[in-house]
């Protein structure tokens, strides 16, 4: 899992790991580096597991709770955008991940009426954007989050 990380094959190393979470589940640093893929390859519903394991040294705690952040903004803005949950009372921490970002934006709209897209611009980079919208694929709606290099997508992003 190691190897494939390193070289940045990032699903491989998150398949992998959840191949043999069961066999590693006391070792906090596979567990780490197991979430750590899969959040590069947007596998967030991974990482609750993970959550709940990491506990016994202090960068364990600090990615458990880097991962909880994580999660929970995918579930609120997920809760929000299907459902119309108000978030505009919450002060929540962040992070520097693609979702933190959109989620802090959104969270800057306020209280305000659903639309089916959003676009937002990046506060440090006017050249990047992002677009946020929900599809329904299989009956199942999902966020996407279209990051936006001068209005060309670079990255698509899917949860659910």
């Amino acid at each position: 899992m190691f190897l494939f990380y390193k070289d940045t094959k990032f699903k491989e190393a998150c398949d992998i790991g959840f191949e043999n979470f069961s066999r590693y589940k006391k070792d906090e640093e596979f567990i780490s580096l197991y979430a750590l893929s899969c959040l590069e390859v947007d596998y967030i519903n991974r990482l609750a597991k993970p959550i709940a394991i990491l506990r016994n040294s202090k960068e364990s705690r600090a990615n458990s709770a880097y991962f909880s952040v994580i999660l929970m903004q995918k579930k609120l803005l997920y809760h929000a955008m299907i459902d119309g949950y108000d978030l505009s009372s919450l002060k929540l921490p962040t992070t520097k991940y693609i979702l933190s970002k959109v989620f802090d934006l959104y969270l800057q709209l306020g209280k305000h009426l659903q639309k089916d897209r959003y676009l937002f611009k990046d506060s440090t980079d006017s050249r990047l954007s992002y677009k946020l919208y929900l599809i329904k694929n299989n009956n199942i709606q999902k966020i996407v989050i279209e990051e936006l290099y001068n209005s060309k997508i670079i990255k698509i992003h899917t949860y659910w």
